[in-house]
């Protein structure tokens, strides 16, 4: 027999070899019909395999946000039968369920394109149609392998040989299609629904080995209902108009290219944006009482070696060898450069917390099939910090911390979602009385902070627990920008000691800590937050001052040095052109504030404020206008000080 405990508390035997169905049943006939999956002290199983112990237990309904995953994982299954009946002679690969949606890898000679999507969303909607059942098949290695092998799937027979030698291996049947797969799955297609969609078609390795085949990854979307999938396809268009990629070109920021794989090359307006960004951050950092350093681009293989990045790290890392004989690296982050600073000449428990900051550029390598504009680059520039501290002032500097992060994420237009607790992940290091005081401290200084942390399950550190802050931007999407990660190690391997109260040579402990992350990636994460429509104190040209007629460019001149000098970053258009082509094209540029002036606003000493997605005019006089418009371009930090 077993014993199974419902959320309720209540608790019921049942035979041994009992399915989820069964259960189902023994509560409601309905119910039987009605579920799709159970969760057994917290895993998901096929409604329809026998339990093989007793423990928690819970239905799974298929509209619970629960199944939300299953729906993917089964809509996956459904997208590789419905290909292999349309295109005879693909071969599948792998399928996972991903963030708002899943995709599926195949092998074909010919290319897929968007135009066959019809024809493969069709066949998916028949075989939901068909209703057809999922059913959990456990085969014999080998058995399994000369299955596939007889298909025709040399992918599948490749991964089933790769498999550990003690896993179980298990088939999931629709129908007369076969997929490796360790599951769980719905009873039925029907439960899988018709809200999906594909939506793009890319290459892949296999294996993300770009020596291996190349592979056709078609990527598809699948919600509960139909609502929500509509919903997800608005957002995804809003998307695509806001990508950075699109609005940085069109806003003259940046460009990329083949030759610099993963380097940015900054234009002359996109850099002004950074250095506005980091002139604030360096403000924000001095007022919090950070220190500024500077540490070196290239050091020798033994540092890496001694602070343990060259065994962890190596494959990212970009090397090189000097005539000689020398392997140096460029540095892939700038903690252990830190603690040289740290460890020069002789420090005491007085000087304690230490924060030191660095906008060290680092560079790391990525394969070029997951880099991805300013998202994902080889080089980049962290805006990065280190807190050298005692244990019992580990909880009162994150939680200082925290409140910065949380004040820098507002001004720049981003709102805290919420911060995860990264807790031990299963290849970690120290003990668990080690992690169990470590978590400890993190959630108290969150709390301690105002915030209660969500725990994330073994997603922190090998070394030590972690807070990440998950801010949302205009359209809803959530992304991680920020991070402080607790850390016993790095200041043993490399020596760091102070002088503690005790005339004794103690270990700081080391916070890391970022709170854009990188330039690059947030620079980009708010391009397309604000679909470049900054505001004036971010905005790379604040103001452009545009004339209706030539008898005007005088005057023009004048309005122009008198921005320039109150301070705001002003360009002048005297083409000839009609005003309203030039609205259009510098609200295309996403400046904010068009200054239109002609023979009128010469002889009053005026100009006509046009802003950005607005057709109205606010006609003031110049001093009024830069009264204003200094207000505006006035950074939060500094009217906060004001």
């Amino acid at each position: 027999m077993i014993e199974l405990k419902f959320p309720d508390g209540a608790s019921r035997q049942y035979d041994d070899g009992a399915t989820g169905r069964d259960v189902a049943a023994s509560i409601s006939p309905s119910l039987a019909k009605r579920a799709a999956l159970v969760e057994i002290n917290g895993q998901q199983w096929d409604l329809d395999r026998p339990l093989e112990g007793s423990g928690d237990f819970k239905l799974i309904m298929r509209d619970d946000p629960g199944a939300l995953e299953t729906i993917r994982h089964d809509a996956a299954h459904i997208l590789a039968q419905a290909v292999q009946e349309l295109f005879p002679g693909t071969q599948v690969t792998i399928g996972p369920a991903i963030e708002d949606g899943f995709y599926y890898d195949f092998f074909r000679e010919e290319p897929f394109s968007t135009d066959d999507f019809a024809a493969i969303e069709k066949r998916m909607a028949e075989i939901v149609d068909r209703d057809e059942k999922l059913v959990r098949e456990v085969w014999d290695r080998d058995e399994a392998v000369a299955m596939f092998e007889a298909k025709g799937e040399k992918f599948k027979a490749e991964l089933i040989r790769d498999l550990p030698a003690g896993e179980t291996i298990t088939v999931y049947r629709t129908g007369g299609w076969a997929d490796l797969c360790r599951g769980p799955h719905f009873p039925t297609t029907k439960f899988v629904g018709k809200a999906f969609k594909l939506t793009k078609v890319a290459g892949a390795y296999w294996r993300g080995d770009s020596k291996r085949e190349q592979l056709q990854r078609i990527y598809a979307t699948a919600w509960a209902n139909q609502a929500d999938l509509d919903a997800y396809l608005k957002r995804l268009e809003e998307a695509e108009k806001r990508d950075h990629r699109k609005v940085g070109k069109a806003m003259e920021l940046f460009h990329m290219q083949e030759e610099g794989r993963g380097m940015v090359f900054w234009h002359p307006k996109g850099w002004v944006l950074w250095r506005v960004l980091e002139a604030y951050m360096r403000r924000r950092l001095d007022k919090a009482g950070y220190v500024e350093v500077k540490t070196p681009q290239v050091l020798d293989r033994k540092f890496w070696e001694q602070s343990g990045h060259w065994d962890k790290y190596r494959p990212n890392m970009f090397v090189c060898e000097t005539v000689e004989g020398e392997e140096l690296s460029l540095k892939p982050m700038n903690c252990p450069g830190h603690v040289q600073i740290f460890d020069q000449g002789q420090r005491s428990y007085r000087e304690l917390p230490l924060r030191m900051a660095e906008f060290g550029a680092c560079h790391r390598y990525e394969p070029s099939g997951s880099l991805h504009g300013l998202m994902r680059v080889r080089g980049f520039t962290q805006d990065d910090a280190h807190i050298f501290c005692r244990e019992d002032q580990i909880v009162e500097e994150t939680a200082e911390f925290i409140k910065l992060a949380r004040s820098v994420h507002a001004d720049l237009g981003m709102e805290t979602a919420y911060i995860s607790l990264g807790t031990r992940p299963e290849n970690r290091a120290g003990t668990d009385e080690f992690w169990d005081k470590a978590e400890a401290l993190m959630a108290d200084a969150a709390r301690a902070a105002g915030t209660e942390p969500v725990v994330t399950e073994g997603d922190g550190a090998f070394y030590a627990p972690k807070l990440d802050f998950i801010v949302k931007d205009a359209i809803g999407r959530e992304w991680t920008c920020g991070t402080i990660q607790l850390d016993y190690v790095l200041p043993e391997r490399l020596d760091a000691t102070y002088i503690a109260e005790d005339g004794q040579k103690h270990r700081p402990v080391m916070l890391h800590r970022a709170i854009l992350g990188s330039f690059e990636r947030f620079i980009g994460i708010m391009i397309e937050n604000y679909a470049g429509a900054f505001p004036l104190w971010l905005a790379p040209v604040q103001a452009v001052v545009a004339t209706i007629v030539s008898d005007a460019d005088d005057y023009a001149h004048e309005v122009v040095a008198k921005f320039r000098a109150a301070g705001l970053r002003t360009e002048i258009d005297l083409r000839n052109e009609k005003v309203g082509y030039k609205v259009r094209e510098h609200s295309v540029a996403k400046v904010p504030v068009i200054a239109v002036v002609g023979k009128k606003e010469a002889e009053e000493g005026k100009v006509a404020i046009r802003r950005l997605g607005s057709q109205a005019q606010e006609l003031v006089t110049v001093e009024e206008a830069i009264r204003i418009l200094t207000d505006e371009a006035t950074p939060p930090d500094l009217k906060r000080a004001g």
